[in-house]
């Protein structure tokens, strides 16, 4: 409409000049009066640079409109008081123009805002970065699973833990892998998927980490559970009418059997032989209900405990053993207020157990100590450990230490790990170790 408008009006001045010339040339042809001559040519030349004018004014205004859009300067208004109705019509079109780029990009940086905001407080760490390493975005979730408060390339990764940077420069698109982290307080089972995408010509990989290792903990418990109550239920069927058998047969051969029917060396080891299965099989009943303990636990009645007062507890009960054993027993609380909120006999039971445990690998060793210590994570959350200078484990043992049935006494059972590693589930925390052979061994408990 404006362009239209603009050709009439370039029309109309044309017209106007070409009538101004025809009169200018038939004043000149018919009475050659000098001064009618001199006006018409001066109004002739005026309309030319009338129109020389209003078309470069509007070549301005448009080189100004499309500068401004170039350089995304919408501080722009066009307004040119005075001028003709057509000029302003144009000027309303490009400022109407500006307002719709003004309204579109600030649609833009709402989306954008929102976006970053969603991407910021999902619950699953995000990491962008180019071909070169570099890194685009990575939100609070990522910084917090990795613990770092700023990442400019993957390269950083290898102060989080050694060889993760190469790791994550060679995911395929596309690809799930499970990677593990060693961190100070734990140990990450992470669930890393990466995709690809091409922004602005440039290529960018797109990673997603999410901590699963409490819920492969919590599966793996699950899996025990379900074994364990299997094998006790077909084990306590099996055994307990072998029991009964042996200690009914051992009966009646001493009260039917006489000397006359069987000699006495005979009935003696016969006797003596069904003993040993009735004490076998008590003994086998006995070990197995023991593991029925891992599927029987009671919630935990949760309270506020005083660290102090638990360690108190522990120190009462364990120190005339300790001592008789010629073992140092150090506690340490900090801050001495510190406070569980837990089940106090259930991680009574398991502070018992790490530190009879600690005991029995203390055997033998020179100046043997144990350390119970209690304080505040760097996560915040409260954390106690029972360190001893024992022989240690070895590295390839520690990964199996908390499965039922794997223990490395000759007397043991193998559920008091485990045992300790369910309770600590159930309080929505985690048991792990950290053990240097022949010199030192830790477990934290994390609440």
């Amino acid at each position: 409409m404006i362009f239209r408008h603009f050709r009439i009006q370039c029309l109309v001045r044309s017209f106007m000049i070409a009538a101004t010339l025809f009169l200018l040339f038939q004043f000149y042809t018919r009475t050659g009066h000098p001064a009618f001559i001199a006006v018409l040519g001066a109004a002739a030349a005026y309309q030319v640079y009338r129109l020389i004018r209003y078309v470069e004014k509007t070549q301005r205004d448009l080189t100004q409109f499309l500068d401004a859009v170039t350089y995304e300067d919408f501080s722009q208004v066009f307004n040119a008081p005075g001028s003709g109705k057509i000029q302003q019509n144009l000027h309303n079109a490009f400022n109407k123009v500006l307002q719709k780029f003004i309204d579109t990009r600030a649609e833009t940086e709402m989306q954008y805002r929102y976006l970053q905001t969603v991407v910021q407080h999902i619950g699953i760490g995000l990491i962008a970065f180019r071909t070169d390493g570099s890194v685009e975005m990575v939100n609070n979730a990522a910084k917090k699973l990795l613990k770092v408060v700023t990442l400019r390339s993957v390269s950083d990764l290898d102060t989080v833990n050694p060889g993760l940077s190469h790791t994550f420069l060679n995911l395929r698109t596309g690809e799930n892998r499970l990677i593990k982290i060693q961190q100070a307080e734990a140990i990450l089972q992470v669930m890393v998927h990466t995709t690809a995408f091409i922004l602005r010509d440039e290529k960018y990989t797109l990673v997603s980490l999410q901590n699963i290792q409490s819920e492969l903990e919590e599966k793996e418990m699950e899996a025990w559970q379900n074994l364990i109550r299997v094998l006790t239920h077909e084990i306590m069927n099996s055994i307990t009418p072998i029991a009964s058998l042996a200690s009914t047969a051992e009966a009646l051969i001493r009260e039917k059997c006489t000397d006359a029917t069987i000699p006495s060396d005979v009935k003696e080891d016969i006797h003596k032989a069904l003993k040993i299965i009735e004490k076998r099989s008590s003994g086998l009943l006995h070990f197995v209900e023991s593991y029925r303990h891992l599927t029987r636990l009671p919630a935990p009645d949760f309270q506020i405990v005083p660290v102090s007062d638990l360690f108190s507890r522990i120190e009462q009960l364990l120190r005339q053993s300790l001592e008789t054993r010629g073992i140092a027993f150090a506690l340490d609380i900090d801050p001495r207020s510190l406070e569980l909120t837990a089940d106090p006999n259930m991680i009574e039971q398991v502070l018992i157990n790490l530190v009879k445990n600690a005991e029995h690998a203390l055997a033998g060793r020179p100046d043997p100590c144990v350390q119970l210590c209690a304080c505040i994570s760097g996560s915040g959350r409260p954390c106690i450990t029972v360190e001893d200078n024992g022989k240690g484990i070895l590295e390839e043992v520690q990964s199996k230490i908390f499965i039922p049935f794997f223990t490395t006494k000759k007397d043991g059972t193998g559920i008091g790990l485990s045992l300790a590693r369910q309770i600590m589930r159930m309080h929505g925390g985690s048991i792990r170790v950290s053990s240097r052979p022949k010199e030192k061994t830790v477990f934290t408990l994390q609440f």
